[in-house]
Order: structure tokens, then C-alpha cells, then sequence
């Protein structure tokens, strides 16, 4: 299966364009600050679910969907600082932090379908 094909990679990869569109909004400071660190958290989340999958032990494949389960709570938390500082209207960060409960749930059952999988195998 191609990690294209996973619903989790295919959400983290949605949320980090949402990221990307609504931090280049923002002015230089606000960007070169809050912003970098918002989008590579963001970005971070697909690209550790990518990495996971193309390893060949369960045990790495389920230490990068803990990665990027880290990098998703700390895109919360940027996400949270950007919408203190009024740089994200509540209704986007509403929808945002919707996103990322969501992901956060489907990150942890595929870190549950990864042990399970490595259970079977052995």
C-alpha cells in the first residue's frame, strides 16, 4: 500500500496546507516567527507518518506515528499562540483544532493497528 493511500496521511497532509494558506496571510514578523514553527509542526505530521511507512520494522513505523503524533500537538499548541495573538479568527481556529482532534484520533489507532499488526507477524 502506498502512503498516499492512508486516510491519516491524507488528513495530516490536508492540515498542513491549511496551515501554509493561513499563515501566509500574516505579516513578515508574525510569520518569521509563530508562522515558521506553525507550518513545520504541521508539515512534520505527514512527513513522519511518510517516513514510518517506508521502514521495515514495526517498531521504527510506530516511532515515527509517535513523531508525528509529538509534531501534532505541538502544531495545537502554535495554534493556540497564534489565535491569542488575534492572528487567527476564532472560526479558523475553531476548525483547525477540529482537524487536530481528529487526527490525533486517527493517529493513535493506526499506532494501535501498527501493534497489532506487529503482534500478528510474530
Amino acid at each position: 500500500m502506498d502512503v498516499r493511500d492512508l486516510e491519516v496521511y491524507q488528513r495530516a497532509m490536508v492540515l498542513g496546507e491549511r496551515v501554509w494558506t493561513q499563515v501566509m496571510e500574516w505579516r513578515y514578523l508574525e510569520r518569521s516567527t509563530i508562522g515558521k514553527q506553525l507550518i513545520r509542526s504541521a508539515d512534520s505530521i505527514a512527513a513522519n507518518v511518510s517516513e514510518g511507512h517506508g521502514r521495515y520494522h514495526y517498531a521504527e513505523k510506530r516511532r515515527f506515528c509517535q513523531f508525528a503524533r509529538g509534531s501534532l500537538y505541538e502544531t495545537r499548541t502554535w495554534l493556540q499562540k497564534a489565535h491569542n495573538r488575534n492572528l487567527v479568527d476564532d472560526a479558523t481556529f475553531s476548525q483547525l483544532d477540529q482537524d487536530i482532534t481528529r487526527l490525533a484520533k486517527m493517529l493513535n489507532g493506526y499506532l494501535r493497528f501498527l501493534q497489532r499488526a506487529r503482534e500478528e507477524a510474530t
